[in-house]
């Protein structure tokens, strides 16, 4: 129990990438939580980090641990919670290791998770999308590999690290175009390509500054090294600066992430079933993808006007006009 620099070596190295196959950002985060918990719990026991043993991590300073992260901190609920989230993982780690240490562990995982509001959906009305490609510049060493980046952003609905690790070997070009994108947890799904997209794509690979290497990054800076999630996220942004603000985005907080909104909420206004977008988009439960079945306004707006009374009456017809229309009931079903 008091080996805990061995533990945590093995928790990182071994569990979570070896075992887990955990993405580098995702232990990047959960080593994070353990820093800033060992360097509380630290001057909480007024012992230097390296002195600490498994005996003085507890559920009570776990506890003080959150309190110390919202109130000292300024941390919202969503960074208390994901905080939360990565301790319980290390506890629950410690208590495989240590049976001793079963009691500790189960305390922490009953400390409930604050609730907190959902986030809001952003994404972009497809007038701002036509605005975002039309305002590309044409010219410029770079002018091909944005373009490109941006139209597979919005044709795939890719993550901003799915496009960073994005490789020559991962396209098939050929048609039917796709693109082999690799997720969360080491989930790889297949998404089809426009033609328009294809042709860019192939248009980069071709390029003078291109390599010729199946592992060559698809998307690199211009000494020729991939682009990283960060350095998509500043292009994204730079190019979406000049967008006016709409019910759906507020200018300047463009992401990868909104653009990945955008494709979901554009499928579901195609008609596109709610189980073809969770595939297409790699999500592991239906759930994550209802949520853009509830900000599709414009649905529930054509509902509306179906469901409307009758104007030369005060009361509702007998038969109700929405079980004569098939478009409405597909749209109910599909709920």
């Amino acid at each position: 129990m008091n080996d805990l620099g061995a533990t945590l070596y093995r928790y990182i190295e071994q569990h979570l990438k070896l075992e887990r196959g955990m993405r580098t950002s995702t232990i990047n985060s959960y080593r994070d939580s353990l820093r800033l918990f060992l360097t509380f719990t630290a001057a909480q026991t007024r012992r230097r980090i390296t002195r600490l043993t498994l005996n003085d991590l507890t559920a009570e300073r776990v506890r003080a641990f959150l309190t110390h992260l919202e109130h000292d901190r300024g941390n919202r609920i969503a960074t208390r919670n994901q905080r939360l989230a990565a301790l319980r993982t290390f506890f629950a780690y410690v208590a495989s290791e240590n049976p001793e240490a079963m009691h500790q562990a189960q305390r922490i995982a009953h400390i409930p998770t604050k609730r907190t509001p959902p986030p809001g959906t952003r994404y972009l009305e497809r007038d701002q999308i036509d605005a975002l490609f039309a305002g590309l510049p044409t010219n410029g060493p770079l002018a091909l590999r944005d373009h490109a980046l941006l139209l597979f952003l919005y044709n795939t609905g890719a993550r901003a690290q799915e496009a960073a690790d994005l490789r020559a070997r991962d396209l098939h070009l050929d048609d039917p175009a796709r693109a082999l994108l690799h997720g969360k947890g080491g989930k790889h799904r297949s998404t089809p390509l426009w033609p328009r997209t294809a042709d860019l794509l192939r248009e980069l690979l071709d390029s003078p500054q291109a390599q010729r290497d199946p592992n060559q990054p698809v998307f690199a800076s211009r000494r020729g090294a991939p682009l990283t999630r960060f350095g998509i996220h500043k292009l994204v942004r730079r190019h979406t600066n000049h967008l006016p603000p709409s019910l759906g985005s507020d200018r300047g907080s463009i992401s990868p992430h909104v653009i990945r909104h955008t494709t979901a909420v554009h499928l579901l206004e195609a008609g596109v079933d709610l189980n073809v977008i969770r595939a297409w988009l790699g999500h592991a439960s239906i759930d994550t993808t209802n949520r853009y079945a509830e900000i599709n306004t414009r649905t529930k707006e054509a509902a509306l006007e179906t469901c409307l009374p009758p104007t030369t009456s005060e009361t509702f017809p007998r038969k109700p006009a929405w079980r004569d229309d098939q478009s409405l009931l597909a749209w109910l079903k599909s709920r």
